[in-house]
Parts: structure tokens; C-alpha cells; sequence
């Protein structure tokens, strides 16, 4: 495992958990708007490169604290050895949530089918006929696959869009809504969560530019979206 970073503690990335966050490095994606930059490729002079040794370490000492750890980054499931890593966590009794842009359905299914992973994020970035050109890639059908499984897992999940000025708009989120709606089949489960965008340590620099919606003007988005799409929620 490549790993660029450690949140020891958090209250948010891992839904109804105390947990740590660990950041993997390297992401076959290239959103112009990410905030995590230094982890798209790897340059170890830019990051606080942590050994799984280390990391390991540090959960033994923390177990009776923490109840599970969020694997994020990057892209986790570029990770080779990302099932061996995750059975490391489980076997100290911690719960495991992995964020993922779901362009790997096989690793994805592979790790659910062997129980390593409780809780899964997927990204959804745009409508599907605009997903290559914002992303960089095509692998739009990929990230198709995996909503379709998460909608038959029996497990916690979610699907989140961070909500970028200049690359969303009220229309667009309607469009997307719709082809969720297409993929779920009516699944109750269903939750979409809109995030705001915050400008940081954007791949792109003009992103940084940006100037953010209030909190108000984001609300009245999402209540436009809401009317039509119950299962959206606001973060």
C-alpha cells in the first residue's frame, strides 16, 4: 500500500463511527476541481509518506478508541494489495469504509464478497454523457457497473457529488437524479448527498479561483433538486 497521509481522528468521514482516515496515493481520474492534488500522482516529497507498519501501529494503540478506519485518496482500489490491507483492519475488530470513484467494479465486488468493507462511498461526478471529459477517462460504463451493485449490497452505502460552481448547475443535478433514478429501480436505500465545493489545493489552479456559493444559495439549490428527487440530501 502507498499511503500519503493519516487523519487519526475523525467524526465525519466514517457515518455514525469514530474513526481514522488514511489517504492512498495515486487516481486514475482527473478532476479539475480535486482538492486532494498532492495524492493524484505519487511525489513523495510532497506528502507525509506513512508505512504500513507505522499505520498499523498506531491502530493497535487506538483500537479501544476507534471504531473502524476510512480508506480514501487518491483512488483506494488502484491499490494492489488493497484486500490484504483491509483484512489487516478487520482482524483487529475495526469496521472499514472505503471512498471510491467506482471505476473498479471487480476489486469493489471482489473485497464485498469476502466481507472486508461495511461501508461504501462512490463519487458521482457529472451526467454520464459529460463523465469522460470532466474526469479525463473513459470509463463512464465502469462506474455504471458499480452503482448497479451497490444498489443490490446489503450493506451501508452512499453516492456523493461535491457540487462545483462553473460545472454544476440546478439543471445538471436534475439530469443526474434522473440517471440515478434509471440505475436504482426504485431501491428505498437510495441516498444522493450534495456537498458544497470549497476551493483547496485544486489540481487545477483556476479552480482555486472560484468563488463558492453561500450557504443559503446551496440550500435553495438543493431544495430545487429535492423537489423532484426525494432521495437527495444535503451534507
Amino acid at each position: 500500500m502507498i499511503l500519503g497521509g493519516l487523519q487519526k481522528t475523525s467524526l465525519v468521514d466514517f457515518p455514525g463511527r469514530v474513526a481514522c482516515t488514511v489517504f492512498t496515493v495515486g487516481c486514475n481520474f482527473r478532476c479539475p476541481y480535486c482538492h486532494n492534488k498532492d495524492l493524484v500522482d505519487i511525489d513523495e516529497s510532497k506528502l507525509e509518506m506513512i508505512s504500513e507498519e507505522s499505520f498499523f501501529e498506531f491502530l493497535k494503540k487506538r483500537e479501544k478508541i476507534l471504531d473502524g478506519v476510512c480508506i480514501t485518496g487518491g483512488e483506494p482500489t488502484l491499490q494492489k494489495d488493497l484486500g490484504l490491507f483491509l483484512k489487516k483492519i478487520k482482524d483487529l475488530g475495526l469496521e472499514v469504509k472505503v471512498d471510491s470513484n467506482g471505476t473498479n467494479p471487480l476489486v469493489i465486488k471482489n473485497l464485498c464478497k469476502k466481507d472486508l468493507v461495511d461501508f461504501l462511498a462512490i463519487d458521482y461526478k457529472t451526467e454520464w454523457n459529460k463523465y469522460s471529459e470532466l474526469v479525463g477517462v473513459d470509463l463512464v460504463e465502469k462506474v455504471k457497473d458499480t452503482f448497479e451493485f451497490l444498489m443490490g449490497w446489503d450493506k451501508e452505502w452512499e453516492i456523493r457529488t461535491t457540487v462545483v460552481p462553473g460545472v454544476h448547475d440546478v439543471d445538471l443535478l436534475k439530469k443526474m437524479g434522473e440517471g440515478l433514478l434509471t440505475i436504482s429501480k426504485g431501491n428505498k436505500k437510495l441516498r444522493w448527498y450534495l456537498q458544497k465545493f470549497l476551493p483547496s489545493n485544486c489540481l487545477d489552479e483556476k479552480f482555486l479561483k472560484i468563488e463558492t456559493w453561500s450557504d443559503e444559495e446551496f440550500e435553495e439549490m438543493f431544495k430545487k433538486v429535492r423537489k423532484e428527487f426525494d432521495f437527495v440530501r444535503l451534507r
